[in-house]
Order: C-alpha cells, then structure tokens, then sequence
C-alpha cells in the first residue's frame, strides 16, 4: 500500500492516479474537514488537459469561469489565451475548495482511501517499505509514502530532504469580504500606493488581494484586520467598494524555497512540500498537479512490479527544473507586482507595452505560465520526445480520450507497426493535420500525455519503444 500525506488538490489527484494504475493507496489529512478557504483560484490550461485525459474535465468547466487571458506580474497588458494550441485557451477561474471537492469524488471513486483527522508526526524506512506514525493512533506501513503535506512538510522533514531557500521580504495580503458596492468586473490596479486585485467569488463575497510599499519587510507582519484592509483598499484605487463581513483575511510572503530532491528512497514530495514560492500568476497549485501527473503512473507501475524502481529517479529528474523554472518565475513576477517606486512602474509600463505589442513574446509567456511548453529530456532525439502531445484527431476518437485508462498509448498513424501488449494502440492516419506532427509515422504517449518516442520512419518497428517505455 502507498501512503499519501495530505488531502489537498495534489494529494488526491495523486491517490486517483495510483489507483487507476492499480495501486492501493490511502490519504492521510490532519485536518477533520475540508479547509474551507481557497487559497488558489485558477485552473490552468495543462491542469484542465490532464483532467480530460481521465474524463473528469467537464465537472470543473461545468462550474468555473473562463477567462480568456491571464496576467503576468499583474501588469495591464494581459496575455491572450486564445492562441494557445489547446482544446482549452483559457484559465478556469473556479475556487480551490470546490477544485478539491470535486477531487475528492474523483479519487474516493476510483477507490482510494482517504482518512481525515489523521495527523502524520513522523515516519521510519527500512529496506522493506515505511512505518508512519500518526498521532493518537496506530502506525501505518507502507512500500512508499509521499509528502503532500505542504511547505512545512511533516514527511519531508522526516525523510531529511533538506528545503533551502530564501526568507520572505516582502507580504502581500487578502480578504474574501462582502462588497456593498462592487465594481461591475474584476479589477487590477497598481501605482506609487500599492497594487491590488478585486475578484468575484461564488457566494456573492469578492476576494482583494494586494501589496503595497508597507509590506516591504522582513518578518511577518502581526495578522491582518479588517481596518488595515480597507485602509489599504482606499490608498491605493480611491475606494473601499463598501466592504464588510470578512470570511477570511489573510497575509502571504514571498519565502522561496525547493526541496533539494524530490525523492529519498521509498519517500516522495509533490507540490507545496518540495516548492514554496510567492502566489504570482496562480500556478501553485496546477504545477503540484503536474507533479501528481508525473509520479502517479511512474509509482503505479513500481509497486505492480511492472518497472524497475529506478523510474521513479525519473521523476525528480523531470519535475525538479520545472520546479526550478517555476521558483525564477515567481520572483520575476513578485519583482514586477512589487515595483512600487517611480522606477519600478516604469518597468511595469515597459513590459506591459511588449506584451501588447509582440504577439510572440505574449504566447511564450502564456505557454510558460500554463506549463504547455513544458518538455522532459527524452532519449531518442525525436524533436517531439519529451514534448507535451496535443489533443490530436484521430478518426472518430481524440488522443486523450485514449489516454483515459492511464496507459500507454501507441499511435501507429502510417499503419505496419507491430501490436505490442500494455499499450492502447490506435492505428490511422491524423484526420486533422497538425504543423508539429506532418511526418510522424508512429508515436508512443506516456499515461501523462508526454511523448516517450516518436519516429518518422514509413515503415516504424515500435517494439523497441513499447519494450523500453520504463525508461
């Protein structure tokens, strides 16, 4: 059994992976209910892909926003989404309290086990697997355990994963509150004062999030209150938008840390647990899914004895310099929201203006920020190995409806290839074309929609692909 520490958004999409790759898993959480605070908003566009590649998408699109564009570093000048090589150019803007209820369904379908009031205190390997302790109750063993338990991480301490970074200098705050007198749209402004964002929610509450000069600093400020909120709110936009009955207020900081491997061993980390970051542009959240994406089939086909257990090193070999990108983009991005000065907001106007002006620089910025430009080291040399596959036409199906079962998918588009057993195999030509693809006869898709191989060849032999697709 695999033990996963923590029942948020990225501990449970990994439960419903291992359990749909036919591992059993249970997921222990401190807390005795779901946290009723969103701290993210905003489902990125490889998020809602992987969700579609296991059929849940249209829970999440059913209920969230779209939002055609997205901001980088809260300038004016925002990225379009709609010229994105995806069946979703959009950020979803939906809370994360619903994001992981909806999660929670998914993963207590496919049959995991999820066991809240369950505080994890520490953890003890051996050769054979791991014995994790839990407060006020019996220890639990497990082959592997994987720490999605946050930045202060209880398994990654344990584990002796070192965390390193750098302290928070600088805070930002928030407030989900009633607004008697609401902006007709979402609002982003910034100046000399501060900068701020004002945001529907569902339930007729708005969230402000912002900083400003004052949160310049090192150690925490004391907690936040409603008057400091709206003193905040008027100097820098010149209103209050008559808020009242806060539901949750709130301060963040910019502390930036990576754990320095993502495995030890029999223990794992995915998201928060193994990077912290300030909250720019929403991609916490989305890129710990990823995460999840990444280890879920690789620890699946482990534990079923079907791949040698040095696949998992690939997981850390893969997701760490995404985490690394991720830690360099955030502080970009906090440099920009926090440029306050006269020099700052001279930055902020020049590369809002690029944006606006070079269509390209606005689509690599959306691809970076939306993880579709992310692509893993692949053997082979293929210019597609390693990349993220599109949702390619293939008759009367689509690429990720194939990869619903979570296994490898074998694209034999010129016709010849050879069957090979523990693929899905699809044979046919691309009923659409695509610029990317024109000229690939046969192409091996990994279970999180990466291509493992690929090859031009008229008369493609994938025996070698399917047989080595471990790694």
């Amino acid at each position: 059994m695999i033990v996963i520490v923590g029942a948020g958004p990225v501990g449970l999409w990994l439960a419903a992976e291992l359990r749909l790759g036919g591992a059993d898993v249970t997921v222990l959480e401190d807390r005795a209910e779901p946290d009723p605070h969103s701290k993210a908003l905003t489902v990125h566009p490889r998020t809602l892909e992987l969700l579609a590649c296991r059929g849940v998408v249209d829970r999440f699109l059913d209920e969230g926003r779209r939002i055609p564009d997205g901001h980088f570093g809260g300038l004016d000048d925002r990225m379009d989404f709609g010229v994105l090589d995806t069946p979703f150019p959009f950020t979803l803007a939906l809370p994360q309290a619903r994001t992981e209820a909806l999660l929670e369904e998914h993963a207590r379908a496919a049959g995991a086990w999820i066991l809240r009031g369950h505080r994890v205190t520490g953890l003890t390997r051996d050769a054979e697997g791991v014995t994790v302790e839990v407060a006020g109750r019996p220890p639990v063993r497990a082959t592997h355990v994987v720490g999605c338990d946050g930045t202060r991480s209880v398994v990654r301490d344990a584990a002796g994963i070192a965390f390193p970074g750098t302290e928070a200098t600088t805070w930002g705050w928030l407030g989900d509150v009633v607004l008697d007198d609401p902006p007709p749209g979402p609002v982003s402004v910034s100046g000399p004062a501060g900068g701020l964002m004002v945001v529907p929610l569902p339930g007729g509450v708005h969230r402000i999030v912002g900083g400003d000069p004052d949160g310049s600093r090192p150690g925490r400020p004391g907690a936040l209150t409603l008057d400091e909120l709206r003193t905040k709110v008027v100097a820098i936009s010149g209103a209050d938008y008559g808020l009242r009955d806060p539901r949750w207020l709130s301060r963040f900081g910019n502390a930036t840390r990576q754990a320095e491997r993502y495995r030890r061993g029999r223990v794992l980390l995915a998201g928060d647990a193994a990077h912290m970051h300030f909250p720019t542009g929403g991609v916490g959240l989305n890129v710990g899914l990823q995460d999840a994406a990444n280890l879920g089939w690789k620890l699946a086909a482990v534990v079923r004895g079907e791949a040698p257990d040095s696949l998992l090193d690939t997981y850390h070999d893969e997701r760490h310099p995404v985490g690394a990108d991720l830690l360099a983009s955030t502080r970009a991005q906090t440099a920009l929201m926090t440029g306050h000065s006269p020099e700052g907001q001279a930055l902020r106007a020049l590369l809002s203006g690029l944006i606006a002006d070079l269509p390209e620089l606005s689509r690599t910025l959306a691809e970076r920020l939306s993880a579709l430009s992310v692509a893993y080291p692949a053997a082979g040399g293929h210019r597609l190995a390693g990349t993220r596959a599109p949702d390619l036409v293939l008759g009367g199906t689509r690429l990720f409806g194939l990869l619903r079962t979570g296994r490898h998918v074998l694209l034999d588009l010129a016709g010849g290839a050879p069957p090979a057993e523990g693929v899905t195999l699809h044979r046919g030509p691309l009923s659409v074309p695509h610029a990317h693809w024109a000229g690939v006869t046969a192409a091996l898709i990994r279970p999180d929609g990466h291509v493992a191989w690929a090859s031009d060849d008229p008369e493609p032999d994938s025996r070698p692909a399917v047989a080595g697709r471990w790694g």
